[in-house]
């Protein structure tokens, strides 16, 4: 049953409810990757998905009218990674940030939809936050719902070559047939091309990474101007 969220950084003025009970259907993990980095026209029982429960599912994460679904991924050290399908009448973005609730900011990772924003994490802290031991809060504790759920802001130039089978295994585990998840996958981290996509580097006087590529919110430390102790803990949950 979906109970309402707070959260003080983000806008005032909307509605949020837990979106956690929408994972349980293999339609939510198809809509939530061809909404965000895919084709959402495609025909859903290519990837084993009723057509109905797809589009029933897109209209529910696309609805202006009812309270915008946040799904959230609890991690060590109090953090928590937010996705929230924000729906306004004439635009619909879907948020990814980073919080602590001693920071008083958000840490954004970027935002797909109208105005596309990343990416916003490397290969891995995407593994790191997805295996993430959470010690607080309520969400996704399941290691492939928090890969999927996450993957949309995944952009790195050095993805490894076993990224493809860890993604369809999530994709598997969460109900996809395994031929479709595959495929899927496939389409979902497009064919590797060797130096190409953007750089994660650390300097010298952060210890969190920034990105090379000129659309990510990331192309500055994540929550900067958080306190130095806060700001290393983060990165040893980005890091592992």
């Amino acid at each position: 049953m979906a109970v309402s969220v707070h959260i003080p950084e983000y806008f005032e003025d909307c509605e949020l409810v837990s979106g956690e009970d929408l994972a349980l259907e293999p339609a939510f993990w198809l809509a939530h990757l061809l909404l965000t980095v895919g084709d959402p026209s495609e025909d859903p029982q290519r990837y084993g998905v009723d057509a109905s429960a797809y589009e029933g599912m897109v209209g529910r994460l696309s609805d202006p009218e009812e309270p915008w679904p946040v799904l959230r991924a609890p991690m060590a050290g109090g953090h928590t990674a937010y996705v929230v399908y924000a729906n306004f009448e004439d635009v619909n973005n879907v948020d990814f940030f980073v919080r602590h609730p001693d920071w008083g900011r958000l840490g954004y990772l970027g935002q797909c939809g109208a105005d596309d924003a990343g990416p916003g994490l490397s290969w891995t802290e995407l593994t790191t936050l997805a295996a993430s031991t959470p010690d607080h809060g309520e969400g996704l504790t399941d290691r492939s719902q928090r890969l999927l759920l996450l993957l949309p802001m995944l952009g790195d130039a050095e993805i490894p070559n076993e990224a493809h089978g860890t993604v369809t295994l999530a994709l598997t585990h969460c109900g996809v047939p395994s031929d479709a998840a595959r495929e899927l996958a496939t389409s979902v981290l497009g064919e590797p091309e060797p130096g190409e996509g953007p750089r994660w580097t650390v300097t010298a006087d952060n210890p969190i990474a920034v990105c090379s590529s000129p659309y990510s919110p990331r192309r500055v430390p994540l929550a900067l101007g958080i306190t130095p102790d806060q700001t290393q803990a983060l990165a040893d949950v980005l890091n592992g």
